[in-house]
């Protein structure tokens, strides 16, 4: 009545794909769904580049504004 090798290795096979695969499984792409939501170092350079680039962009729209403001007093009806 006793079991073969074969038959304990298809067992314990069975158990694996059953309990611990799944686990693995889940725990791996929880894992890998933590670190998407991270920002990178490379990111977070690019982004402070950007709002430095629109904060320098913003002024230099505020500068020709003034300087039509001054020049053509009339040119935002015109708009």
């Amino acid at each position: 009545m006793g079991l073969g090798m074969g038959e304990l290795l298809t067992i314990a096979l069975i158990v694996f794909v059953a309990v611990p695969a799944p686990l693995f499984i889940v725990l791996h792409f929880i894992t890998k769904w933590k670190q998407s939501r991270e920002i990178s170092g490379g990111d977070e350079q690019m982004l402070e580049d950007l709002w430095l680039m629109s904060q320098r962009l913003e002024e230099r729209l505020e500068s020709l504004e003034t300087i039509l403001d001054n020049d053509l007093p009339e040119w935002r009806k015109k708009i």
